[in-house]
């Protein structure tokens, strides 16, 4: 549309020059009205305005400049598309990165995490252990004291079986002497 502008002004200027100047002299002004007159009008008389190849030709250089546009889009958009590429792969390279890091840490974290279920095992077998060791220490213990308790009592035993082994032969002695 704003092709149309300049035309329009020009056929505004020539036609207050034709109306400032007599109609029966020709000026240059007038011969150059007709001139372009003529020119836009074709063979067949009808104007080049009201064809539609007129206006094919200022929609083509419209189209034209719409299409070095876009081309220059495309190219900045190819730009564009290059420097997202290379920072998507920019992007992607930090995130292999961060995910090896991640894989490594997940590595140690795993072996000290198996080093205490190893010392966790060992002290819950060693608790195990030491409350097994516990009760058959309590078991021996007891059956220490209950040794110990027989031993007093076979002390005791041999004690009252020696008294009365004694006592038996003082008898015995005694029985013997009245017996003579």
């Amino acid at each position: 549309m704003s092709t149309y502008y300049p035309r329009t002004k020009d056929l505004t200027r020539t036609r207050k020059s034709l109306t400032e100047s007599p109609p029966s002299s020709p000026s240059p002004t007038d011969k150059n009205y007709r001139h372009e007159r003529l020119s836009r009008y074709d063979s067949s008389g009808e104007s080049a305005t009201d064809k539609p190849v007129g206006r094919t030709s200022s929609y083509s250089r419209r189209e034209t400049r719409l299409g070095a546009l876009n081309r220059q889009e495309q190219d900045s958009g190819t730009k564009d598309y290059k420097k997202m590429y290379a920072e998507a792969l920019h992007e992607n390279e930090r995130l292999k990165s961060r995910l090896q890091d991640s894989k490594q840490e997940l590595v140690k974290i795993r072996s000290q995490l198996d080093k205490v279920t190893q010392r966790h095992d060992r002290i819950s077998e060693r608790s195990s252990v030491l409350d097994s060791e516990k009760r058959e220490k309590q078991a021996l213990e007891k059956r220490v004291s209950n040794m110990e308790e027989d031993l007093k009592i076979l002390t005791e035993l041999k004690s009252d079986n020696q008294r009365l082994k004694d006592e038996n032969g003082a008898l015995i002695r005694v029985i013997s002497k009245l017996s003579k």
